[in-house]
């Protein structure tokens, strides 16, 4: 995975031999200075959107792939905005409706990141601030200190 120009990140792995067995990296150190950036909840609806919500805002595909797609693009705008990459970003926290859809949100996210695995969390919940998304991400990204 190309980055930035951040500080260097590595990936800890306790057991490398097993290392190709995980879709995400136990953790994540940053080495050197660096500033970081906490990414807001996105979720298949557009970045930008009402508040209260307007129903025709929200109105999202059924498929986990499609919906990480649309949260991940929502995702792109921040970073793409502070001239950051998939690269930089050293935590995900995702929040699932259906636990059984981790495997396509796992597979849609590798799109994104390729051979870059950055710490995650994953947890189910019962319902997310936009009916019918599946889906909501966030984010813990580093970045390069302003000279």
């Amino acid at each position: 995975m190309t980055r930035s120009n951040a500080p260097l990140l590595e990936t800890i792995q306790p057991n490398p031999a097993r290392a190709k067995d995980m879709p995400y990296a136990p953790a994540v150190r940053i080495v050197g200075a660096c500033d970081l950036m906490f990414v807001s909840g996105v979720t298949p609806s557009p970045l930008y959107h009402f508040h209260p919500h307007v129903d025709d805002e929200h109105v999202h595909p059924n498929g986990i792939g499609e919906q990480t797609d649309r949260a991940m693009k929502a995702a792109k705008e921040v970073l793409d905005s502070v001239g950051a990459s998939w690269g930089d970003v050293v935590k995900i926290t995702k929040y699932l409706t259906d636990i059984r859809d981790m495997d396509g949100m796992s597979r849609a996210l590798s799109a994104y990141f390729g051979d870059w695995k950055p710490a995650s969390t994953t947890i189910c919940i019962n319902q997310l601030s936009s009916p019918g998304a599946r889906i909501e991400l966030d984010m813990i990204v580093a970045l390069p200190k302003k000279s």
